[in-house]
């Protein structure tokens, strides 16, 4: 059985992600919690170059119509649309395909070589798998299907 916030997601999924796509955008995440007594809907979009404040507020007035329109949610919640951020979340293999090269820090569904949570620098995407450099640029390589959550680290110095 799934969680309501599963549910609206897996509703919202497919009305944003063609709307995204004909706006030469790409549906990065989405989110559906509570916080301080409120329902959040987050959609987090990309595109290239970057989006801006004109692009969210585009994306949230139209979406929004389109989730009113399909009833996905029968009660009160706030709609939010915003870029993913410095330290983005990955989830597709294409997210890691364009992070080859940068800072990432992972956690996974189970332990591999005695650890649950890695962090290094993404060096290759392959067959499902992907190939971190961890502590003293030992090679790693972690399942894609295994990945509980991965996301951006920023990088200060680089």
């Amino acid at each position: 059985m799934i969680s309501e916030s599963e549910r609206i997601i897996s509703e919202v999924s497919p009305l944003a992600e063609p709307f995204l796509d004909a706006c030469g955008m790409e549906m990065v995440d989405v989110e559906f919690l509570s916080e301080h007594g409120r329902w959040i809907l987050r959609v987090y979009i990309d595109k290239e170059g970057g989006v801006n404040v004109e692009d969210c507020a585009r994306v949230s007035r139209e979406l929004g119509h389109l989730i009113e329109a399909e009833d996905v949610i029968d009660y009160a919640y706030v709609l939010e649309v915003s870029s993913p951020g410095l330290n983005r979340r990955l989830r597709k293999e294409r997210d890691f395909v364009r992070s080859i090269g940068k800072m990432v820090k992972l956690t996974m569904s189970r332990p591999i070589n005695n650890r649950r949570n890695f962090t290094g620098r993404l060096t290759d995407v392959k067959r499902g798998t992907i190939c971190v450099a961890i502590d003293d640029n030992r090679l790693v390589e972690l399942p894609l299907g295994e990945i509980r959550k991965a996301r951006l680290e920023f990088e200060f110095n680089r």
